[in-house]
Order: structure tokens, then C-alpha cells, then sequence
């Protein structure tokens, strides 16, 4: 099945909580989102990123979304996972977390594509879902 929109998305620094994220200059970023389209709801998470000066480096994150799908409504996890190379995305990965739907969401998996347009956040979304 498929499902797409849009996202807002507000990303927070948050403070290096240990000496060696801070002396690896890895990023920490509260994440907020709010869902159109298709999938109609809010996310929270947190987000960890690298980067050199090259544009270099790679980010992972994990999320939190409480939304409806369609019209069914539940609760299910993203993670996030990928990298880029001088400027140039290498990969971008965001899969459902297999069996974290829960309610009308239970049994849901996929995969996430995020395109990011004239200063939007697009989603694309293919996944499976058993019958009601």
C-alpha cells in the first residue's frame, strides 16, 4: 500500500550530555513533527548527527509518530539512517520499526521516503498492514 504528504519538522539542538559527544562533535536535535496528507498526526524524537568540513557525515535517528493512517489510528516507530558524502547523499534509510504499531496499527511495516522540495518535507510511504 501507499500513503504521502507533507511534514513540518522543528529540530532542537540539545546540549552534549557526556566529554566524548562533545569531543566527536556529534550533534544531538530534539525532533517535532507534524503530519499531512495521508498519514495525519504529530511525531517526537531524537536525532544524532556528524558532519566535517567537507559536508561529509551521517545522521541516525529514532521517532516516536501518534497518528491515522488512512483512517486508522495507532501509534508506531521510525528509525532513521543515513550518510552523505562531500554534499551528495550516499543513503536515506527510514524503516517502520516491524510490530511497533499498536491500536488500528498493529502489524505495520514499511518504508519511508523523505524528498525534500523548494524548502518542503514530502513523504512517501510504502508499507503492508493487515486487514481490519
Amino acid at each position: 500500500m501507499h500513503a504521502s504528504g507533507y511534514f513540518d519538522v522543528t529540530l532542537a539542538p540539545q546540549a552534549a550530555d557526556n566529554p566524548q559527544v562533545h569531543t566527536a562533535q556529534i550533534d544531538r536535535l530534539s525532533i517535532d513533527k507534524k503530519y499531512h496528507g495521508d498519514v495525519q498526526g504529530t511525531s517526537t524524537g531524537q536525532m544524532q548527527a556528524i558532519k566535517d568540513d567537507r559536508n561529509t557525515g551521517a545522521y541516525v535517528a529514532l521517532e516516536k509518530v501518534v497518528a491515522s493512517l488512512k483512517g486508522r489510528s495507532g501509534t508506531f516507530m521510525l528509525m532513521h539512517y543515513g550518510y552523505m558524502s562531500q554534499g551528495a547523499v550516499g543513503r536515506w534509510l527510514v524503516e517502520i520499526v516491524p510490530d511497533s504499531g499498536t491500536d488500528e496499527l498493529a502489524g505495520l511495516s514499511g518504508t519511508v521516503k523523505i524528498i525534500q522540495k523548494d524548502g518542503k518535507h514530502y513523504y512517501e510511504i510504502e508499507y503492508a498492514l493487515p486487514e481490519r
